[in-house]
């Protein structure tokens, strides 16, 4: 009895700690503890997230990612099930105010089949600028960036951020590009779209894990020059970015 006691005061004292303002890797740290306790832990992880995401309603954090992406790795059925029935769709809201259902690009980044999502995406953008309805295109052109909804290009970013752990996504790719003081060779370099000044041969010597770099993915016209990138990147989706829901 007082063992249980103890591991339980333990538990709440771990929980109490991500309560708190404390750098990442003292979350990650606590939570991998937490998930490695089993059952005990990760349904206090699970009931954690659960307040966190729908009774608080907090913003959405590395935190909350983390959390999530690890209990989804679990092999205790009682989790599994109850991570399942309480987030069936994932942890992203998507509301219904955005232009396409991004549902099925939620899906594939649960399960972290990114080379299939970046597929997604680039479909997903071609509709969003009316290629769907106007010719057989499957690209974009510079001129096309600015028909891009903020907020779904705000969610599809989202999206990435959240189920990579704030390793992909347009914004990540767009920090990296501005940290290497808008220098494209230095640029593809980072996130190795790049071999000895070379572009990477598509599909098959990109990585599509999240042990690829920083912003190796989704490729958005990766093989088409810099002007749509260089477009996407000063689209106004990213002023905007600090006043929506975000990795932390």
């Amino acid at each position: 009895m007082t063992q249980s006691i103890n591991s339980n005061l333990m538990l709440q004292e771990e929980i109490n700690q991500l309560s708190n303002n404390i750098p990442k890797n003292k979350q990650i740290q606590i939570i991998t503890k937490l998930y490695k306790e089993g059952l005990q832990g990760q349904k206090s992880l699970l009931n954690f997230l659960i307040n966190r995401r729908i009774h608080n309603k907090n913003s959405l954090s590395f935190l909350d990612s983390f959390i999530f992406n690890k209990l989804n790795m679990t092999q205790i059925a009682e989790i599994n099930q109850e991570i399942n029935s309480v987030f069936p769709n994932g942890i992203v809201e998507l509301k219904s105010d955005l232009t396409i259902n991004y549902q099925p690009l939620q899906d594939l980044l649960i399960k972290q089949k990114f080379q299939e999502a970046d597929k997604v995406t680039q479909i997903y953008l071609c509709e969003l600028v009316g290629l769907k309805t106007k010719d057989n295109r499957k690209w974009l052109y510079f001129t096309d960036i600015h028909v891009l909804p903020i907020n779904d290009l705000l969610i599809i970013d989202l999206l990435w951020r959240i189920y990579s752990l704030d390793k992909f996504g347009f914004s990540i790719q767009r920090q990296i590009w501005l940290s290497n003081n808008c220098n494209w060779e230095k640029f593809w370099e980072t996130i190795e779209w790049t071999k000895k000044g070379n572009m990477l041969r598509y599909p098959i010597e990109f990585r599509w894990s999240t042990d690829a770099p920083k912003g190796h993915l989704p490729l958005f016209n990766q093989l088409r020059g810099i002007q749509v990138l260089l477009a996407l990147f000063e689209h106004d989706a990213w002023k905007q970015l600090n006043n929506t829901s975000s990795i932390n």
